[in-house]
């Protein structure tokens, strides 16, 4: 996933402009309204994005300019609520269909594009699709990402965060539930995450801060350390992934005249 950032830094920084506390790199296309997520494959400068329910079943490359480049049609989907990408070392991006706004799905879908640096126009995914353990309610997921074979999801709630993963593997699953958590805070719901290369940092996103975690036991990513940092500003910002293991990318949805960005902003 690293592997150019290097030259994505580079290409990004002659551009910044300070918003609060986040550097303000391009614009995201005006016909992107509500792109949920941001990744960056390992083989690849592209920028990849896509849009929540209600939008087409596309995933879209973007320039370090913000403009698109590739747009893919995942051709045996369909987008009930994509909210989240991430993707592994051999270049494979992963969507995760598993927004709940209605808490009353029962089936959820990671779908696995394979290669998708030398895919032209359309592309059939494979599909990994997960239940929730019996002794969890449906509840709205909009985060996760791909660590040491397994994907670790994510809750949106107002009050509890739960963490569950599940195994990198086509076919249907149980999810396992691992731990859960209280963020403090008025606003604590989290909409995006991803995970230091090392392994040894996780960042949850909100609208005006994300939750930095640290020096956790195993995969029990809220048994460690959590500091909250404030952005300065308050956005509608669905998309997190880390370009070192000190910095992130964020993008937020356009509201009006406001939003519609991709920022860089400094964790360390």
């Amino acid at each position: 996933m690293k592997a150019t950032i290097k030259f994505l830094c580079v290409g990004l920084i002659l551009i910044s402009c300070k918003t609060g506390n986040l550097d303000v790199l391009a614009d995201l296309p005006s016909s992107l309204k509500e792109t949920s997520a941001i990744e960056k494959t390992v083989d690849s400068d592209l920028l990849w994005v896509i849009e929540d329910s209600g939008n087409s079943n596309h995933i879209y490359g973007l320039d370090l300019q913000g403009k698109i480049v590739k747009d893919v049609t995942v051709s045996n989907s369909e987008n009930i609520d994509w909210e989240d990408l991430t993707s592994d070392s051999n270049g494979n991006i992963y969507i995760g269909d598993f927004g709940n706004n209605d808490e009353d799905r029962t089936k959820f879908t990671i779908y696995k594009i394979s290669n998708i640096k030398n895919t032209s126009n359309s592309k059939s995914a494979d599909l990994i699709q997960f239940t929730l353990p019996e002794n969890l309610d449906s509840i709205d997921f909009e985060s996760f990402f791909l660590h040491k074979g397994f994907f670790y999801i994510f809750s949106k709630d107002n009050k509890v965060c739960d963490l569950i993963k599940v195994p990198n593997k086509i076919g249907q699953h149980e999810a396992i539930h691992i731990s859960k958590i209280e963020l403090e805070g008025k606003h604590n719901k989290v909409t995006s995450a991803d995970i230091s290369e090392n392994g040894k940092t996780v960042v949850l996103l909100n609208h005006n801060k994300l939750w930095k975690l640290t020096d956790y036991t195993n995969d029990d990513f809220f048994s460690g350390t959590i500091k909250v940092l404030k952005f300065d500003h308050d956005s509608q910002k669905e998309g997190i992934n880390f370009i070192n293991d000190n910095q992130v990318l964020i993008t937020d949805e356009r509201n009006k005249f406001q939003g519609g960005n991709i920022y860089r902003f400094d964790i360390k």
